[in-house]
């Protein structure tokens, strides 16, 4: 395997080399790049299974990288290292996909944690991409799924073999429209969780009754998982009639219910993705909340100018919230978002799934701040699943409460792990003070950095090593000061520069105030 290390900074590259467990991981070859452009060079000529990469950089920084890792690489795992604990680049990092997001300067074992993770997820894909591509070859010849590959490539824009098109029964003409029909995991749960069976059964339904009408085809589109996409190419001005028909039909014969909208007509082949990119931006801007039984939508039935709501908007309401630590102070929150969605009447699927993936990111954040070992396995789809009912509208009062339950369990998790670990997070204090009792060590910059209040920590200090932190920091000093004048090389003044004193008169003033006798006697009386 080999690991690409991405950063404009060559001591970064030179700690993660150095942190990293690479043999232990089968890890041949570490690869360095100090900006984005060489990157692509490089992953174009390596094929790194593992890329860490930097946010910050010139010309082309981490974002544009991740997104062009994603589109030309997409088995690379990505791990972001960056000095930016900022939500923007953590959202882009998800986006993106990235295995994880870990902060400088880097913790070794966090950074080894997350190789572990990388290199799992890497060898699970890599063993069902080899299983898929020896089960493609068999299942090639096999009639619907091979015509669902040749209509997605016809779908992206790639020209077919004129006896395909006649294979397909598929009629070339001056005009297309498309439709989209939604299979999302709700109405997968409905068929055991089976996603083949789902398409399957809904694909049979939909292809009986256009062999009928002879006026299209439906095929699984294999580049997104959510959808079946039907291809017209006349009778135009019956096809809402058709899909409303079609509609009737899923959900009286499989007792499930599906969004379905079209697109707009187009007048040749190569503009199909057109035709499709409206029907499915008519599909994300329906009404979730709509009590219409037959869900049908085109642009003149939905809302186009909804304005998108966003949970980051409320991270510092929520921050507060936190630090009040109790349920009631987070009511308000949810009224407010509540209300700000009830005022538009008007809840599209693009809005729900967009909230609910930035709560799941907010959740990530805010259990790895209070260091709770859970992650998040199921993706906003799958959690939004749960909220629909039998007649496809989404139950938002539903919806709502259970996330009033997961905040009050979170409450509680924190709390819990507030106690075992507040012991644990003083003495990691305590480390960091010998660690840099060479420098002015502010009270400011612990509460940041550990996520503690100044006076919480004052306290808690206090009262383990029954002491404040500046004595405590005096008594380390000086002891480091007397391992030092054992040096008998060593001046004074240098001793004092060496422990964070830029004074070498205060420094004797404090040695002789702590240990009784000037660091001069100290010296003859111990060397």
């Amino acid at each position: 395997m080999k690991v690409l290390i991405v950063d404009d900074e060559e001591h970064v590259r030179e700690g993660i080399k150095l942190l990293g467990q690479w043999e232990e991981h089968e890890i041949t070859d570490v690869i360095e790049a100090d900006s984005g452009e060489q990157a692509i060079a490089l992953i174009e000529d390596h094929e790194p299974e593992i890329i860490f990469t930097d946010m910050k950089m010139p010309n082309i920084d981490g974002i544009a990288l991740l997104e062009w890792i994603k589109e030309n690489s997409p088995s690379s795992k990505t791990i972001v290292v960056t000095g930016y604990d900022d939500y923007h680049y953590m959202r882009k990092a998800i986006h993106f996909g990235s295995t994880d997001y870990i902060l400088k300067p880097v913790d070794p074992s966090i950074l080894n944690d997350t190789l572990v993770r990388a290199v799992t997820q890497w060898k699970k894909e890599e063993e069902s991409r080899k299983v898929h591509n020896s089960s493609y070859r068999l299942i090639n010849e096999m009639k619907p799924i091979y015509r669902d590959r040749k209509l997605t490539q016809l779908m992206n824009n790639y020209l077919l073999n004129q006896s395909i098109y006649e294979e397909f029964g598929f009629h070339l003409t001056r005009e297309y429209e498309v439709g989209i029909v939604r299979v999302d995991e709700s109405i997968i749960r409905s068929f055991g969780g089976d996603r083949d069976l789902a398409y399957f059964s809904i694909l049979n339904v939909i292809n009986e009754m256009l062999m009928e009408e002879e006026n299209g085809v439906a095929f699984r589109y294999l580049s997104n998982k959510w959808e079946i996409i039907i291809i017209f190419w006349n009778d135009f001005e019956r096809i809402t009639s058709l899909l409303t028909t079609l509609h009737t039909a899923i959900r009286r014969t499989l007792d499930v219910s599906c969004r379905i909208a079209r697109g707009c007509k187009v007048s040749s082949i190569d503009q199909l993705m057109k035709s499709y990119e409206d029907a499915k931006n008519s599909l994300l801007l329906s009404n979730v909340l709509d009590q219409n039984k037959v869900k049908v939508y085109g642009e003149q039935d939905v809302l186009a100018s909804a304005l998108l709501i966003n949970m980051m908007d409320y991270n510092s309401k929520i921050e507060e919230a936190l630090q009040v630590g109790k349920f009631e102070a987070f009511l308000p929150v949810f009224n407010e978002i509540i209300t700000a969605f009830e005022a538009q009447n008007y809840l599209s699927l693009k809005q729900i799934l967009h909230f609910e993936q930035e709560y799941q990111l907010l959740s990530q954040h805010w259990l790895k701040r209070y260091h709770i070992p859970y992650t998040i396995n199921n993706g906003p789809e799958y959690v939004l699943s749960f909220f629909y009912n039998q007649d496809g509208q989404f139950q938002l009062a539903k919806y709502v409460e259970r996330k009033k339950r997961e905040v009050k369990r979170f409450l509680k998790v924190v709390k819990r792990y507030s106690k075992q670990n507040n012991r644990d997070v003083i003495y990691e204090i305590e480390q960091y003070l010998q660690q840099n009792f060479h420098r002015d060590v502010k009270l400011q910059e612990i509460s940041e950095r550990f996520y503690l209040s100044r006076e919480y920590i004052s306290r808690k200090f206090k009262q383990e090593f029954q002491e404040n932190i500046s004595d405590y920091m005096v008594k380390v000093r000086m002891n480091k000061a007397k391992s030092l004048l054992l040096n008998e090389e060593l001046k004074i003044y240098e001793i004092a520069n060496m422990i964070g004193y830029h004074d070498d008169k205060y420094f004797r003033k404090v040695f002789k105030k702590v240990e009784g006798i000037t660091p001069n006697e100290y010296r003859s009386l111990t060397v």
